[in-house]
């Protein structure tokens, strides 16, 4: 079995130096990289797709938050942060862990051994989704089909579903985690805190990077926008 694959993201380098340190003792768990800068991390995670990253929160330019929106799929985040209040927002993004500094080694081993596990587990292949689910609807289950999403958006407690065809969304009392996780991630993307999008009814990105789609006009943030623009890339014929 091959070892797990890592980085660490942290803008304190006697930070980066500890975990370093752990990582070397740590039996098949391999360091790729660390950085201390977020922007020179975000292009090295996205090419060399590490299986684990070890990432701080607070950082200049772009948060761990942030970057965690951009991760590539198969890579699994644990915060590492003095900031014990960002505990719950880690969990919006599917954070694998949540290390409070300092770091202790057992809990950075605790760690790594959910990383392994999650690693060592099958993935169900995106072929077998579903073409319909079921959201809750005023007390009602509602059988949707995917491919009538246009777009998701969020407000507080609750998630808005734009659909083709209907007139007001469907509003579900769910969380965008879970709607993120529930749809399809080659037919939609994050582009927002609060919108995901379905990639093939946009209708034009402006220069502004703003999407059009359905009724609305949504700006994509800073930390959105490099994985977006990397998606328009692969979608768009270049001269």
């Amino acid at each position: 079995m091959r070892p797990l694959t890592c980085m660490i993201v942290d803008d304190e380098p006697l930070a980066v130096l500890l975990l370093e340190s752990y990582v070397e003792k740590t039996p098949d768990l391999q360091l790729l990289a660390s950085f201390t800068d977020s922007i020179t991390a975000i292009n090295a995670v996205k090419e060399q797709k590490p299986d684990l990253l070890f990432l701080d929160i607070q950082m200049p330019n772009i948060d761990g938050m942030e970057l965690a929106h951009s991760l590539p799929e198969e890579t699994r985040v644990v915060f590492t942060t003095a900031f014990k209040e960002y505990a719950f927002e880690s969990y919006e993004v599917n954070a694998l862990d949540f290390l409070l500094k300092p770091i202790r080694y057992n809990k950075f081993l605790a760690a790594v051994e959910k990383a392994r596990k999650l690693h060592q587990q099958p993935s169900v292949a995106q072929s077998q989704q579903p073409n319909t689910v079921f959201i809750r609807v005023d007390g009602e289950w509602r059988n949707i089909v995917i491919d009538q999403i246009v777009y998701v958006s969020g407000m507080k407690d609750y998630v808005l579903f734009y659909l083709d065809g209907e007139k007001k969304p469907l509003i579900s009392h769910l969380t965008m985690k879970a709607v993120e996780e529930m749809l399809p991630s080659d037919k939609f993307m994050r582009i927002h805190r609060s919108y995901i999008i379905a990639v093939d009814k946009i209708q034009k990105v402006d220069r502004n990077d703003c999407v059009y789609i359905g009724e609305e006009i949504i700006h994509v943030p800073d930390g959105y926008q490099q994985t977006f623009r990397n998606f328009l890339e692969t979608r768009s014929f270049n001269k």
